[in-house]
């Protein structure tokens, strides 16, 4: 009992930090290119199996080193954060697949049910914290890079460098919730309640706290509901997060 409210709790904090780098990501139009980005967590995963290390390790390793790669290519070479992340995605799922394989593929793509360790749990709760902290604490800064990145560097904002720590949190994000959601579903929880909360809120404080609340809503029902149906709480939290996405939009057509 302890065990799954401890677990509950860490998904609660893993959406929160999904809500509210979200909402950056879609500001950012990165909401394709936010999916991808998750994908690039196989290789990782598939060296992690190989090595008998635990595969969330390798997972977040790799994704940290795409993150680190995205910036450098972008910056480098000038092409949209798009273009390159849809390189980085597609060389990443095709040596992934080559590395894991069978029934570890699956739990890698889709996530899984299962009991979390004491530093699982401290791990993940220290960076969904930092997460959480890091967007909060720099959303003046982002904003103004959204809007001109000339007046950002202007009023002395080093844009490079916020860019690449956007991308490091969004990164520890996705690596946060491939326990449970696995890589093709934890983009989906950072986008999805972002982009309902874009349907409905009218500032940015609006956005931040509708998509936190659609992430949260969405992991405690879907975490909840998965337990009585007996099957895997990922497809059922993507689910759910959906309903508010079409619920959302139905609103704002009326």
């Amino acid at each position: 009992m302890v065990a799954s409210s401890l677990s509950l709790a860490l998904s609660i904090l893993v959406a929160i930090s999904a809500g509210v780098v979200g909402c950056f990501a879609v500001m950012r139009k990165m909401t394709l290119a936010s999916d991808a980005i998750s994908h690039v967590a196989l290789p990782g995963i598939g060296i992690a199996m190989a090595l008998h290390v635990h595969p969330v390790l390798g997972g977040m390793g790799m994704l940290f080193l795409g993150a680190i790669l995205i910036w450098a290519l972008e910056t480098r070479t000038g092409m949209s954060t798009e273009t390159v992340i849809g390189v980085v995605f597609s060389t990443a799922l095709a040596v992934g697949s080559l590395l894991a394989s069978g029934e570890d593929l699956v739990e890698a793509l889709l996530g899984g049910p299962g009991t979390l360790t004491a530093w699982e749990l401290v791990l993940g709760g220290a960076g969904a914290l930092a997460v959480i902290t890091l967007v909060l604490t720099q959303r003046s800064r982002l904003v103004v890079a959204l809007v001109s990145k000339d007046m950002a560097r202007t009023v002395g904002i080093e844009v490079r460098r916020l860019d690449l720590v956007f991308l490091l949190g969004f990164a520890l994000t996705i690596a946060l919730g491939l326990r449970y959601l696995g890589v093709l579903l934890m983009g989906s929880l950072v986008i999805i309640p972002a982009a309902t909360a874009k349907q409905i809120a009218r500032s940015l404080n609006g956005m931040l706290l509708a998509a936190v609340t659609v992430a949260v809503t969405s992991v405690v029902a879907g975490t909840l509901g998965a337990a009585r149906l007996r099957c895997a709480p990922g497809p059922v939290i993507i689910t759910v997060a959906a309903a508010f996405f079409l619920a959302g939009l139905s609103r704002r057509r009326v």
